[in-house]
């Protein structure tokens, strides 16, 4: 049951990177690049959208491995 508490506990914060690049993409894609650029970059649509799936799935992923975990955990 401890195992579970924690892994929720550390998992709050990936969840909340993943949440942030799936709503700003644009902003998620140049964390850290930024200082690069002299002007402003152009991102095009299909960064945007291939940062939108892969955060999306990346949270559908993790949601399923932790249940998957809890009821595994529970079974035994």
């Amino acid at each position: 049951m401890l195992e579970i508490i924690v892994g929720f506990f550390l998992s709050i914060p990936l969840y909340g990177v993943l949440i942030w690049s799936y709503f700003c993409p644009q902003e998620s894609l140049l964390f850290g690049k930024r200082w690069v650029y002299k002007e402003e970059p152009e991102i095009s649509d299909g960064a945007i959208r291939y940062i939108k799936v892969a955060s999306l799935t990346s949270i559908i992923g993790l949601t399923l491995f932790f249940i998957i975990f809890i009821l595994t955990q529970f079974r035994s």
